[in-house]
């Protein structure tokens, strides 16, 4: 089977966006916005404020676990990756007048871009947080865990730094490890059987979490050291 390269989102609207949030759309996103046709450089530049190391989460949904790396790490910078317009719209109404802002920029689309533009070996930690699993067959490929982006990944992590997924759908956790344990560039650092059930160190929990979890369903945590 051939692992798509591309878009990994389908829909990119949801209900229709209140006045309030088409504002913060057409006058928030553009600041924090990165600016892919410039030239890529440090990400630690792309903030007004110093910090000393920059994450990325693709696919942040509402942005509840951004902002709150951003709030627990007052020295962290963050960019937040996201193609669905709602959920955009939904972590702009926390950033518009908070100082949060100063330490996260934002990439409307999905993260393949991004991580394209992103200089090598720049960012300390790429979160995947309950990506659309594509359940049927026929829609694996637009699955984002692949080798391609596996090496996109890779690329753009300092070694030391660590890929971190999190699932509710079991397929995908294991279509996701064994992608990860036939990479040259990754190590899962679980050492035993309970290491990837529990959520990480101050885990603020997000609201597909806690549908998982209301349906029955077991989330696994998964990280990996780019080696």
């Amino acid at each position: 089977m051939v692992e798509r390269t591309g878009a990994f989102w389908g829909r990119r609207h949801g209900k229709a966006l209140r006045l309030g949030q088409r504002g913060l759309i057409d006058t928030v996103l553009p600041a924090l916005t990165v600016d892919l046709t410039q030239p890529p450089a440090d990400p630690r530049r792309l903030f007004p404020v110093a910090v000393d190391d920059v994450w990325v989460e693709s696919g942040f949904g509402g942005g509840e676990h951004l902002l709150a790396l951003a709030a627990a790490r007052p020295t962290l910078g963050l960019i937040g990756a996201e193609p669905f317009v709602n959920g955009m719209a939904k972590a702009l109404a926390r950033l518009d007048g908070s100082p949060l802002a100063e330490r996260v920029r934002l990439h409307p689309a999905d993260s393949v871009e991004l991580l394209d533009w992103l200089p090598e070996a720049s960012i300390g930690r790429f979160y995947l947080l309950y990506p659309d699993p594509w359940p049927k067959k026929r829609h694996w490929k637009r699955r984002f865990v692949s080798p391609v982006n596996l090496d996109r990944i890779a690329r753009v992590l300092r070694p030391g730094g660590e890929f971190r997924f999190a699932s509710d759908w079991a397929p995908y956790v294991d279509w996701t490890l064994r992608r990860l344990l036939d990479h040259p560039a990754f190590a899962w650092t679980a050492r035993t059987a309970d290491d990837w059930r529990r959520p990480w160190d101050g885990w603020p929990g997000t609201r597909y979490e806690e549908k998982a979890l209301r349906e029955g369903r077991t989330p696994a945590y998964v990280i990996a050291r780019r080696l």
